[in-house]
C-alpha cells in the first residue's frame, strides 16, 4: 500500500480491540492517535465500563490468529504466557444420594483447548505494545463530542480528571471552568469506532449513515463472584490442585434450568465466576439477601462452599447486577473514512465466549481488506464496502449463535440427545474425516471459518443427521455397535479373557454408556 503522505488513523476506544487496531495501523507506518474516555486502562484505579474489577475471557483461535497477524513478533507469546489452558467444561452437580459430582466434557476430540485470559492483563500488554511506537499517541480522559465524516474531523473534550493534572486546588477549578467549552479538533483519514456497546462513534455515524440498528436485552442479569485460592482449611473439589480450589484446566459450569453459575481460572489461582439468572431471581434475592447462600445450595451444589458461605452473600451485595445486551447493525462503515468494530458493531451475550474473539477478528479482516486495495480514498472506500459485506452477515450469525448457546450451557450439557449428537459428530470427524463432519463448537472456537459459513455447514449436517438415512440407519448402527463393543470389552476384562482394543469405537461406546446411564 503506497500513498504520497502517511495515513492519519484515529482510533476511539483503547480496549483490546482498539489497542490491536492501533497496532495494526502503526505497523503499516500510519500516524495513529488513540482516544479513550476513561483514564489509562493499565492503571488499576481506572474503573472499567462494566464496573467489574476482574473479568476473565476465553481466548480462542480467532483471537489468537488476529494477535499473531499484528506484526509484533513478541506480542502473542507474551499474551499466551499469561493464560491458562481450558481443555473442556467441568459440569458440577449432585447425585441421587446428595453427593457432589464433577463430570469433564472435553471441548474437542483432537485435544484443542481454549485459554483463560485476564482482560486487564491482555489490555495492558496490547497498550504497552503500541505505547512504545513513535507513530502512536495515546490520549486518555478524552470524550468524543462530535464527528463530521464528510469533513473527516472529530472533536474531543478533556474530562476533569485530565485537566486536574495541570493545576492544583483553586487553580484546577478555575482551569476547568475556563476550558469547559473548549474542544480539541482532530483531522483524520480513517476513524475506527472501538468504543463498546454504547459507542459514541456509532451514535455520530448514524447521523450520516442510513443504519439499520437493533438493540435488545434478554431477561437475564449477571453478577460477578470470586472463588479464592485454596488453603489448607478452605473447601475444594476432588480435581483441585496446585492451590486451585477445583480443576484449573476447565471452564466450570453449574447448570440449572433457566440459570447457571460458571467459573474461569485465573493466573493467581482464583476463579472469576458469574451468576446468570432471570431478573426475577435477582429481584427476590435483593429483597432477602440472607437467602443467597441457600439459593446457591439449591441451584449450584458446592459452589457456595468454594466461595465461602459468608463471601457469597457479601459479594452478591457488593457487586453490580448487570444486564446483557445484544446489538446488530448494518452497515458497519461510512464511505472510506469511518468504520465500527467489536462491541460497537455487534455486542453479544457472552455464552459462546466469542465477543472479544470476534472483535479481534474484526481488526484482522478489516486490515486484510485495506491491504488488498490502494491507500487512496477510493481504495479505502472499496475496502470498507467489502468489509461490511463480509462482516455484517458474520456478526449477525455469531450474535444469534451466542444467544442459542445459553441453552447448551445450562441445559444442553445434560441433554442425552445433544450429547449423543456431539459424540457421533466427533467420532465421524476423527475416524471418517472425509465426511467433513465437525461439531458447531469446534468450528466456532477452533477454526477461522466464517461464522455465517459455520451456520450453513452445521445446518447441512443437521439435515443429514436428522432427516436422512444417517439418523435412521447409520447412527443407531454405530451407536449400538459401539455400546455393545464397549460392554463386551468390560465383560472380557472382568472374566480375564483378552479383548481386542479399537480406540475410536471403545471411546464412543463409553460415551454412549455415560450419556444414557
Amino acid at each position: 500500500m503506497t500513498d504520497s503522505r502517511t495515513t492519519r488513523l484515529l482510533v476511539v476506544g483503547a480496549g483490546p480491540v482498539g489497542a490491536l487496531a492501533a497496532l495494526y495501523g502503526a505497523k503499516r507506518g500510519w500516524n495513529v492517535e488513540v482516544y479513550e474516555l476513561r483514564g489509562d486502562l493499565r492503571d488499576a484505579s481506572t474503573t472499567p465500563l462494566n464496573f467489574t474489577k476482574s473479568i476473565n475471557l476465553a481466548l480462542s483461535e480467532r483471537g489468537i490468529n488476529a494477535l499473531w497477524n499484528a506484526g509484533d513478533d513478541d506480542l502473542l507469546g507474551t499474551i499466551l504466557a499469561d493464560t491458562i489452558p481450558m481443555h473442556g467444561r467441568m459440569i458440577h452437580g449432585q447425585d441421587s444420594h446428595g453427593g457432589l459430582t464433577e463430570e469433564s466434557q472435553q471441548y474437542d476430540v483432537h485435544g484443542r483447548f481454549l485459554r483463560a485470559v485476564d482482560r486487564a492483563n491482555l489490555n495492558k500488554t496490547l497498550l504497552d505494545a503500541v505505547d512504545g511506537l513513535e507513530n502512536v499517541k495515546l490520549h486518555f480522559n478524552h470524550k468524543l463530542t462530535g464527528m463530521d465524516l464528510r469533513k473527516q474531523k472529530a472533536w474531543f473534550e478533556q474530562t476533569a480528571a485530565d485537566k486536574a493534572q495541570t493545576a492544583d486546588g483553586a487553580q484546577a477549578d478555575q482551569a476547568q471552568k475556563d476550558d469547559r467549552s473548549k474542544e480539541l479538533e482532530v483531522d483524520f483519514d480513517l476513524i475506527l469506532g472501538c468504543d463498546g456497546a454504547h459507542s459514541s462513534v456509532r451514535y455520530h455515524m448514524m447521523k450520516s449513515v442510513r443504519m439499520d440498528y437493533e438493540q435488545s436485552y434478554i431477561d437475564t442479569l449477571w453478577c460477578e463472584f470470586t472463588i479464592p485460592a485454596a488453603t489448607q482449611t478452605s473447601a475444594t473439589t476432588p480435581t483441585a490442585r496446585e492451590g486451585f480450589a477445583t480443576s484449573p484446566n476447565h471452564l466450570h459450569i453449574w447448570p440449572n434450568e433457566d440459570r447457571m453459575f460458571i467459573a474461569i481460572p485465573s493466573i493467581d489461582k482464583t476463579f472469576t465466576c458469574t451468576l446468570f439468572a432471570p431478573s426475577s431471581h435477582f429481584a427476590s434475592l435483593e429483597k432477602t439477601p440472607a437467602d443467597v447462600a441457600a439459593f446457591f445450595d439449591r441451584n449450584f451444589p458446592g459452589a457456595a462452599s468454594l466461595i465461602g458461605v459468608d463471601g457469597v452473600q457479601q459479594q452478591f451485595k457488593d457487586n453490580f447486577h448487570l444486564p446483557l445486551i445484544s446489538i446488530k447493525c448494518s452497515p458497519h462503515h461510512y464511505l472510506g473514512c469511518g468504520v465500527i468494530l467489536g462491541d460497537a458493531a455487534h455486542a453479544m451475550v457472552p455464552f459462546y465466549g466469542q465477543g472479544m474473539n470476534a472483535g479481534l477478528e474484526d481488526v484482522r479482516v478489516l486490515f486484510q481488506h485495506l491491504d488488498s486495495r490502494s491507500s487512496t480514498a477510493g481504495g479505502r472506500r472499496d475496502a470498507l464496502d467489502a468489509y461490511t459485506r463480509e462482516r455484517v452477515v458474520d456478526a449477525h450469525a455469531i450474535n444469534d449463535l451466542a444467544l442459542a448457546n445459553y441453552w447448551e450451557m445450562h441445559s444442553g450439557v445434560r441433554s442425552p440427545l445433544h450429547l449423543l449428537r456431539k459424540s457421533i459428530e466427533e467420532f465421524l470427524n476423527d475416524k471418517v474425516p472425509s465426511t467433513g463432519f465437525a461439531t458447531q463448537y469446534s468450528r466456532v472456537s477452533f477454526s477461522n471459518q466464517r461464522y455465517s459459513e459455520v451456520v450453513d455447514t452445521v445446518a447441512k449436517q443437521s439435515k443429514i443427521l436428522f432427516g436422512g438415512m444417517l439418523l435412521t440407519v447409520l447412527v443407531p448402527a454405530i451407536s449400538w455397535a459401539a455400546w455393545g463393543f464397549w460392554r463386551w470389552q468390560r465383560v472380557s476384562h472382568t472374566t480375564g479373557r483378552t479383548a481386542k482394543h479399537v480406540p475410536g469405537l471403545s471411546m464412543l461406546g463409553e460415551r454412549i454408556a455415560r450419556i444414557f446411564g
